[in-house]
């Protein structure tokens, strides 16, 4: 049985949204993953938005700091020695693949090897169009990320590039260095049935958003068959499902702590994309919240259904110092327990 890992999502773009605002600086995310790393956390999650969403906007007054997930990464990586350092998720739409690969092959060699990439669509279009205009209703989001990663593989695995596809034409393109990992650790984010196949056929591990360990085990029964189909060993992946942790003394505290954070705002948020057609009123089922015992039980539960890796753990609080409190507690309280 694969050891359990799990990973702190750092506040790269969650101000307004997982957090209130302000929350963090750019330094703050160094501070937080030397912390993880200190308390045995495996790794560090960033995530990607670049313009302030509509609600974001409405519901506070100051705009938030997002800071770039890949530049922040290689500066934590600069002052961690063994930690992973990963996304989630990098919004593929955002970039064109040619540069994304130079970034990523880059900061591999940068980190010896301690990259992980999760990949998406980007739970707002409305950043997308922020960002394009009128050319965003061209774009199909989905096919525009399995072209990506059609062309991400070719340049990570072949000596000259020729593509000709919807998006993209690259003609006679040789790029070096190539990764240092072989192959290359991409995770699928999103929680919608067509990431199964996705998964499947181009990454290493998957990255849904606050499923119920039914939910999970359900769509890892498909990813196995997917796995079937491309000719990939389903037990090679890695289910990284990313939620938030409420952690106290007591149910009754760490559900009142979840109650007056801002990520109980976020779900609300999401239930016209990431949790769409998704009951989200059973909150307390897709993420880790109670005392210390239920936060093991749910895990177990967790684990039996499939996965493997708690990746982006987002903390219930509102402060820096609250979230290093919490993080501690977690990882002496559940991680330790977890390996008597």
């Amino acid at each position: 049985m694969k050891k359990i890992q799990f990973g702190i999502g750092i506040p790269t773009g969650t101000e307004g949204l997982m957090y209130p605002i302000p929350f963090a600086k750019a330094r703050d995310n160094i501070r937080l993953s030397q912390a993880a790393e200190k308390f045995g956390f495996d790794s560090v999650w960033g995530n990607d938005h670049i313009s302030t969403q509509h609600y974001v906007r409405q519901e506070f007054k100051r705009p938030p700091n997002y800071y770039a997930p890949l530049i922040t990464l290689a500066s934590i990586a600069e002052n961690t020695r063994q930690i992973k350092v990963a996304t989630a998720l990098l919004v593929v739409p955002f970039r064109h693949p040619v540069l994304i690969a130079k970034e990523l092959a880059t900061l591999d060699h940068l980190t010896n090897g301690r990259l992980l990439v999760g990949v998406g669509i980007g739970a707002y279009r409305e950043e997308f169009e922020a960002m394009t205009g009128e050319k965003s209703k061209s774009v199909n989001r989905g096919n525009y990320l399995d072209e990506t990663l059609t062309v991400l593989h070719k340049i990570f695995e072949e000596d000259v590039v020729t593509f000709k596809g919807e998006y993209f034409d690259i003609r006679e393109l040789q790029s070096y260095p190539k990764p240092v990992q072989k192959p290359f650790p991409f995770y699928i984010g999103g929680n919608a049935s067509q990431g199964w196949e996705r998964t499947a056929k181009f990454a290493t591990g998957w990255l849904p958003a606050a499923l119920t360990p039914e939910e999970i085990k359900k769509a890892c029964d498909s990813i196995r068959a997917h796995c079937e189909k491309y000719g990939r060993n389903f037990n090679d992946l890695d289910i990284a499902p990313q939620m938030s942790v409420s952690i106290g003394r007591t149910q009754e505290e760490a559900a009142e702590k979840f109650k007056r954070s801002q990520l109980f705002n976020h779900f609300e948020s999401l239930k016209k994309s990431t949790f769409k057609n998704q009951d989200t009123g059973m909150i307390s089922q897709r993420n880790l919240i109670g005392n210390p015992e239920q936060i093991l039980a749910k895990i177990d539960e967790f684990t039996k259904a499939g996965v493997t890796t708690f990746s982006a753990l987002l903390f219930a609080v509102n402060t820096i110092e609250e979230m290093i409190e919490s993080m501690q507690f977690f990882a002496e309280e559940v991680i330790k327990r977890l390996m008597i």
